[in-house]
Formats: structure tokens, sequence, C-alpha cells
């Protein structure tokens, strides 16, 4: 397997989990602060648990369409972009030849060395294409990946994200439940913060805690609608 080969399988596995981070972690919050909401007015288990499976199931599908449609537009970009260059270096080729040119001057290349670039570029056109779309457009292929798979992950992992906060209602009495599915959801959040921190160049308890904030504030803001409803029930 090539160097190639091999950045481009660790690139699918990078998007594989950033989607499955993504959609758990939109899944566990929005959950968490709906179920603390109902908890809080209510105080009947029973309709937590109807209220959370409710939720879950509506922003799995919700999240999965996002990332469907999302992904879909980028790839249907990208293949529209890289015909219309294709046509271009085909009908204008003085022009893109200027423009490979352009893009390696303003990298600080001159002289000899410029025009060897640009003879080796222009000299194959699958080349070409591929420099213009990465330098020129900033596109490139795994931009453009399969939409099903993506909404299938960001779906799946918004079932398993929303799930946590809501599986003490089904074991131990409410006002427990709602002390431990905080504690749980923001354990979580945090794990889920450090690993995001590990696929890019931030630090991975600073990534953990902002993570866990966004996280709670979402229960705190669910907490106080349900208690200022629960007057009304």
């Amino acid at each position: 397997m090539s160097s190639a080969d091999v950045h481009r399988e660790m690139h699918k596995s990078g998007s594989t989990l950033r989607d499955f981070i993504l959609g758990g972690q939109d899944g566990l919050v929005n959950v968490l602060g709906i179920i603390l909401g109902v908890a809080t007015a209510v105080q009947d288990a029973r309709i937590v648990i109807i209220a959370g499976i409710a939720a879950t199931f509506a922003e799995s599908i919700s999240m999965a369409a996002v990332a469907y449609t999302s992904f879909k537009a980028s790839r249907d970009f990208y293949k529209s972009e890289k015909e219309r260059e294709m046509k271009e270096i085909r009908e204008l080729p003085h022009v893109e030849r200027k423009e490979i040119r352009d893009i390696y001057y303003r990298k600080g290349f001159r002289g000899a060395p410029l025009k060897k670039i640009v003879d080796k570029i222009t000299s194959d056109k699958k080349v070409w294409l591929d420099t213009m779309m990465t330098e020129e457009l900033h596109v490139s292929p795994e931009d453009s990946e399969n939409p099903t798979k993506s909404a299938f992950v960001v779906g799946f992992s918004a079932i398993i994200g929303s799930l946590i906060p809501l599986l003490p209602f089904f074991f131990i009495p409410i006002k427990d439940a709602i002390i431990v599915s905080v504690i749980i959801s923001t354990i979580t959040l945090f794990i889920a913060g450090s690993v995001k921190a590990k696929m890019t160049l931030g630090t991975w308890w600073k990534s953990g805690i902002e993570m866990s904030l966004v996280g709670m504030a979402a229960a705190l803001t669910g907490f106080l609608i349900g208690s200022l409803l629960g007057v009304w029930v």
C-alpha cells in the first residue's frame, strides 16, 4: 500500500470518528436538555422515558438527514468544479497554465525552478487537474465522501448518544436518575471532547472541559424551563 493510500485510509477513519462524535454529542446534549426539563416538570419517570425515546429517534433522523444533504451537496460541488476545470484545461490551456504559474509564484518560486514545476505539472493532465482542484479551489476528493455512509454513522451515533442520559430513568428513582444522568453525560462529553482533540491540534483536557460545559449549559436550560413549567403542572 502506497503512502497516498495509507493517507486516504487514515482520513476515512478520521472522518468516520468525526461523524460518530458529532452525532453522539448532538444526540446526547439535545436529549439531556429535554429529559431534564420533562423530569423536573412532571416527576414521572414513564413520561420522561417516553419523551426521551421520542426525542431520540426524532433527533437521529434529523441528524442523519442533515449529514446526508450536506455531504451530498459537497460531493456534487466537487464534481461540478472538477468538470469545469477539465473543460477549461481543454479549451483554455494557456490561461490554466498561467494559473499554475501564479500559484507557485506566490509560493516563492522564480526563474528556472518555477518553469520546471509548471512544465512538469502541465505535462500530465491528471496532475494538472488535481493541482487546480487542491491549490486553486482548495477542495479534494475526501471532501465529497459517501453521503449515505456519513448519514448512517451520524444517525446511529445520535441514537447511542441520546440513550446515555436516558438510561438511568429505567432503573432508579427519578430524583436520583436526574443526578446520575447529569454525571454520566458530563463524563461522556468530556471523553468525546478529549478524543476529538486527539484528532486535531487541541489540548485534550481543554477540549473535554469545553464540550462538557456546552452539554451542561443545555442541561441547565432544560432544568430551568422544567422548573418554570412545573409550577403549572
